[in-house]
């Protein structure tokens, strides 16, 4: 099988396309024949060794899948070979086979196809993980978006629409920001042109935002911190700009305000049934179409680095996907 390897850390073009053995599952794992991998950003940082977590080298990138079971490791009872399925990995998406966990494997809806299957579960699964159980958004609250227009972004104002905020969603561009409208943003901040603080401000009367989803980090975070509202919650989620924000303690303090970390990859390993729970509600929705994930293109496993160069320089909007053959 295909494989897309990265053998030293470096930019995306340091990326090789080889031919390997055929995998095998362990108890409680299947293999899935990949049909598309969604692209995300942890995925630039991994090959760099930029990433919290480091693949011993050599690996395969890709965390979002989505294929049909080809094998089934023993205690394995709810899937079977031929399943249409996606499911999330830690690392080794990008290739033509993948060894899953079965706790993080689901079996597809019929109407869905590979390229929105791969695109679903990291996105999705984080930003409903976030707003449901770790912000506790409630209706009416509302809940400020930056990096609106990514994947997991996207997700976020789409879900906190849907479950009853209002949604101000901030980006770089007015294209970007045109994209979050659709979605269902109620308000919009391009903060490469607005004072983020003071337009927060304005766009809440002076009260600030219940809830803050900050995939961003760097210079934007405080800056949205100081326009929180009281017992508001800064949701921690992840750091685009490539810096790490260092946010000052009397500002939680003065707001009354919690900084909640969100790690949905280690809620959805360490409590497998809460994290099922979620994905049948979003499932559900999907499936009423109350949820559609923009894909912003499509590559071959061959160009895999081409997606990752686009994702690195912040062109896309919603989701890059590779897909296998």
């Amino acid at each position: 099988m295909k494989a897309i390897r990265c053998k030293t850390y470096g930019p995306p073009s340091s990326l090789v396309l080889e031919e390997l053995e055929s995998l095998k599952p362990g108890a409680r794992e299947v293999v899935v024949s990949v049909k598309a991998c969604g692209i995300n950003f942890p995925d630039t940082l991994i090959i760099q060794g930029l990433y919290q977590f480091k693949p011993e080298l050599p690996f395969t990138p890709g965390s979002d899948v989505a294929g049909i079971v080809k094998l089934v490791g023993e205690d394995v009872k709810h899937l079977a070979v031929g399943d249409e399925v996606f499911g999330f990995v830690a690392h080794g998406g990008l290739a033509e086979e993948a060894v899953v966990p079965s706790n993080a494997c689901f079996k597809k809806p019929e109407k869905m196809d590979f390229p929105v299957a791969a695109s679903f579960m990291m996105a999705y699964g984080t930003s409903f993980h976030a707003l449901k159980d770790r912000a506790n958004l409630r209706e009416g609250e509302t809940l400020l978006v930056l990096g609106a227009s990514g994947g997991v972004g996207l997700a976020a104002v789409e879900l906190g629409k849907l479950m009853g905020a209002k949604v101000i969603a901030a980006a770089s561009t007015e294209e970007k920001l045109e994209l979050c409208r659709e979605y269902g943003a109620d308000q919009t901040i391009n903060y490469s042109k607005q004072d983020l603080k003071a337009t927060i401000k304005e766009l809440t009367s002076g009260k600030g935002v219940d809830v803050i989803y900050d995939p961003v980090g760097g210079e934007y975070s405080e800056a949205a911190f100081r326009g929180m509202a009281w017992e508001g919650r800064f949701l921690v989620v992840g750091f685009t700009t490539g810096t790490i924000p260092k946010i000052p303690l009397n500002l939680p303090l003065l707001k009354g305000a919690s900084i909640v970390g969100v790690f949905w990859g280690g809620f959805a390993m360490g409590n497998p049934k809460a994290n099922m729970e979620n994905t049948m509600t979003l499932m559900q929705w999907y499936g009423q179409g109350r949820l559609k994930p923009h894909i912003h293109g499509i590559y071959n496993l061959k160009d895999t680095s081409k997606a990752l160069e686009e994702m690195l320089n912040r062109k896309v909007r919603g989701k890059l996907v590779v897909k296998m053959g």
